[in-house]
């Protein structure tokens, strides 16, 4: 501090532009738009605890900090580049978040005698990465089951009365497990954020995901029921094996009908609401969301025509209808695991509503 009576002011540089309505939330210090596309937030800070609350916003915000410029009466520490006064916590922080070398300005570039930096994610960060690997999961899960279930789909009877390796089953039936489970954490873990985009279309997701999970169980419940007949009975004859084959055909068919509609119908709703919220937000990049939106009712009339009997569950149309759905998923997985939410749409979540992303910049 300079003096009793006057907080020392500090300038903090950050990446992109923040419009004027930001000045309230970070404590009522002035912002300025520089043209190489930072804003610069210049103000009084009372004490270290309020530059530590300053500080932490901007890394909640998921905005980088460029620099962090203190007064000019403070002189720097040579054995840690960094002002004397500040304490080690928050010397810790700045080395952390700082993209600058700024002679100026608190420095990246650590010397000998620096303690090791570990530069901490930022939770909206955290968010859209398992978030992302969820997406992942499940979409790699949900593929190899359509071979590994081939032989008991295609002739439940024979699969019952011929006794064999119950692998491949058993292994499909774990991964259809891991896909319900991985589908519902995609929901549950990105509702932090769809929740302050549309708190009907989050929780709607959330509970279709949930839906499309039971739906998949109740399929998984379905095969390993012809496993365990296979296991009990394999070798039947007679009256014995048909009763047998006409039990394995209604637990495949239960299984077939689950398939159609929870990775199916529930698929389309999922890509709907994801859809709406990613559109209307951007928190992603514009084509996915339209992707998502074309997706989820090419699906859905896929699923109206199949239960019509127009063409069959497996087949090239529903194969092709299926399509934008699977890219869509793949997509938003890819995205926020690499790449996470855009900065600008974070931002805009918290300005008053009806604003959009392009509101966070003046």
């Amino acid at each position: 501090m300079s003096s009793a009576q006057e907080p020392d002011r500090y300038e903090i540089r950050v990446q992109g532009h923040l419009a004027d309505r930001w000045a309230a939330w970070f404590d009522g210090m002035t912002l300025t738009r520089r043209p190489d596309g930072t804003t610069v937030l210049d103000g009084p800070v009372a004490d270290q605890s309020a530059l530590h609350g300053l500080l932490r916003k901007v890394s909640d915000l998921g905005v980088p900090l460029v620099s962090l410029t203190p007064p000019p009466g403070i002189k720097t520490s040579p054995a840690a580049d960094l002002p004397h006064p500040l304490d080690d916590d928050l010397r810790d922080d700045l080395k952390e978040h700082t993209m600058t070398t700024d002679p100026h300005a608190v420095p990246t570039t650590t010397t000998r005698r620096q303690r090791p930096a570990h530069r901490r994610m930022a939770p909206t960060r955290k968010i859209a990465l398992a978030a992302g690997i969820a997406y992942l999961v499940t979409f790699a899960a949900s593929i190899p089951q359509l071979k590994l279930f081939a032989d008991v789909i295609a002739d439940p009877a024979g699969y019952i009365s011929n006794p064999g390796s119950t692998a491949a089953v058993q292994w499909g039936s774990v991964l259809e497990f891991l896909t319900a489970a991985s589908g519902v954490a995609t929901a549950v873990l990105l509702y932090p954020v769809t929740r302050r985009v549309s708190r009907s279309a989050a929780i709607g997701f959330v509970a279709s995901r949930v839906v499309e999970a039971a739906l998949i169980l109740v399929g998984v419940v379905a095969i390993l029921s012809v496993l365990t007949l296979q296991q009990h009975f394999a070798g039947a004859t007679g009256a014995q094996a048909q009763a047998l084959g006409v039990a394995g055909e209604s637990l495949v068919a239960m299984r077939q009908w689950t398939f159609l509609l929870g990775p199916g119908v529930m698929a389309g709703v999922n890509d709907l609401l994801l859809g709406y919220i990613l559109y209307r937000s951007g928190l992603v990049g514009r084509i996915i969301p339209i992707i998502g939106l074309v997706g989820g009712p090419l699906i859905l009339l896929s699923d109206v025509a199949t239960i019509l009997g127009i063409w069959a569950q497996v087949s090239t149309p529903a194969l092709l209808f299926a399509l934008p759905v699977a890219v869509f998923e793949f997509s938003v997985g890819v995205y926020l695991t690499v790449k996470g939410f855009r900065p600008a749409a974070l931002a805009a979540l918290d300005l008053p509503s009806g604003s959009t992303p392009d509101a966070a910049a003046a």
